[in-house]
């Protein structure tokens, strides 16, 4: 930009001669472009905090808002950016001299009169950086952020924007609790469904977005409202046995992240009876007539929901039992009669392809019609089921006895078998065995018992440490320790 342009810009000489005092240059751009290089390590920043440099940039900022000065905005904020980069001196400056409410103003400039989507994220990225500094900076931070126009901004199906916006909410987030409430409310929840859809078009580049929604739904249970929210149904529309894709991205993402992080999470019994609340629904809602030619994901949302609900409460229920809270929140599900919905849905399926197979050729003759039952919606449903099942009997006496009871060990024990349309099924069943059969001689005692039905063989059982041996005249097989 040239000088005639400058003064027309009216640009107080202070700041300029400032500028280029500490660049050693005699032009703005120069001077900006040789700052933004400076502050991009920390001895720079520190030197020009000493300068005071922020203050003289923050004041350029409202001196060029006219749109033919965006480049020098961009290099101003970009600045900023760089500044405010773990340098405290500069994030209470920041502060002090309203820079919150400056750049907020042009963010919200840039979206709407240009859609400026670089000087978006680079402003969002300066309040970022900011709000990583304390508890004060992360107050000033929401408080000028969490207004109606921040939904616009949520809006922007961009990666770079929707990064440093998650940033933000989950840094003044974790450092005050009580903001909670605030974006989980009837004002907040809008912005977390148009991050979530953003996300789930875009996809997110850093972890920021896993850690907000960890924080909103894992640490502080708001998973039912925000789920709900995600519907697209209002009075007008009778959707109510129908989900939307991003109810499914939601489970997707927190599945993912409870997988990851399962033993340095907290499950509260809210979560946990939220996404068993989803499975109820997602069970109703799926019809099982034709079996799913793929894992999750399946691009059908009512089956997706249906499957990351299932894989959810699969790693809730891998707690380890010896944990109070791990206790509460299975016994919490157990008491709703999970157990049951969980055993009803895998005896109505359709049996494995190798026992379907075995009862076409008339090798085992229990009744079993090869083409009876419903078939799994995606591939791994019937694993799933079986590992939930496995982890919730995982030292747990009463769900045993409650399998035993209820005449449910013969059907554990035909999910020993390799399946194709549910791969490791046969590993999670001899898990699931394993489980029910430790140190519970009355389950012991009753497969021992089982009668031999036919050619479908478990040598699996050998990695128990038990062996199987019939005795040809009553064909009853029992258990016989190895050792």
């Amino acid at each position: 930009m040239n000088d005639s342009k400058l003064s027309k810009l009216s640009i107080p000489q202070d700041i300029l001669q400032s500028l280029f005092l500490a660049s050693n240059s005699s032009t703005l751009e120069i001077a900006l472009e040789r700052l933004i290089q400076v502050a991009r390590e920390t001895n720079g920043r520190t030197q020009l905090a000493a300068k005071n440099i922020l203050t003289i940039v923050l004041q350029l900022c409202q001196c060029v808002s006219d749109p033919s000065c965006r480049q020098i905005r961009l290099l101003s904020l970009k600045l900023l950016r760089n500044l405010c980069a773990g340098e405290i001196i500069n994030q209470n400056s920041f502060i002090e001299q309203k820079g919150v409410g400056i750049v907020s103003s042009v963010i919200i400039s840039a979206n709407r009169c240009s859609s400026d989507l670089e000087m978006v994220r680079i402003g969002l990225q300066i309040l970022g950086n900011v709000s990583l500094a304390g508890k004060d900076h992360q107050q000033a931070v929401w408080h000028d952020i969490f207004t109606p126009d921040i939904v616009e901004i949520a809006q922007i199906r961009n990666r770079g924007t929707c990064d440093p916006l998650c940033m933000i909410f989950y840094t003044c987030l974790e450092g005050n609790s009580g903001y909670v409430s605030d974006i989980c409310s009837d004002k907040g929840l809008p912005v977390l469904v148009e991050i979530i859809r953003t996300a789930s078009a875009v996809g997110s580049g850093e972890d920021w977005f896993e850690l907000l929604l960890s924080k909103i739904c894992l640490e502080e249970s708001y998973l039912s409202p925000l789920f709900s929210k995600l519907s697209l149904c209002d009075d007008t529309k009778l959707k109510s046995d129908v989900f939307e894709p991003e109810q499914a991205f939601l489970l997707s993402s927190l599945s993912k992240i409870l997988n990851e992080q399962i033993s340095d999470i907290s499950i509260f019994d809210e979560f946990a009876l939220s996404v068993l609340g989803i499975f109820r629904k997602a069970a109703g809602v799926v019809r099982f007539t034709s079996r799913g030619n793929s894992g999750l994901p399946t691009g059908f949302p009512n089956i997706d929901v249906l499957g990351y609900s299932l894989t959810i409460l699969r790693d809730i229920c891998a707690c380890d039992p010896n944990k109070a809270k791990s206790i509460d929140v299975v016994e919490s599900l157990l008491s709703t009669g999970f157990l049951e919905l969980l055993l009803d849905l895998l005896c109505d399926l359709e049996p494995p392809a190798i026992i379907r197979k075995a009862a076409r050729q008339g090798t085992i003759n229990e009744g079993i019609s090869s083409d009876s039952g419903k078939c799994c919606p995606y591939k791994g449903f019937r694993r799933d089921i079986v590992a939930v099942v496995g982890n919730c009997a995982y030292r747990r006496k009463p769900v045993q006895d409650w399998i035993r009871e209820n005449n449910k060990l013969l059907v554990l024990l035909q999910q020993c078998v390799t399946d194709d349309d549910n791969p490791f099924l046969r590993e999670w069943g001899i898990w699931s065995m394993r489980n029910l059969l430790e140190g519970n001689e009355e389950n012991q005692r009753k497969v021992s018992e089982l009668e031999v039905q036919g050619s479908v063989d478990m040598p699996e059982l050998a990695g128990l440490g038990l062996r199987v041996e019939v005795d040809p005249k009553t064909h009853c097989a029992k258990l016989v320790n190895v050792s």
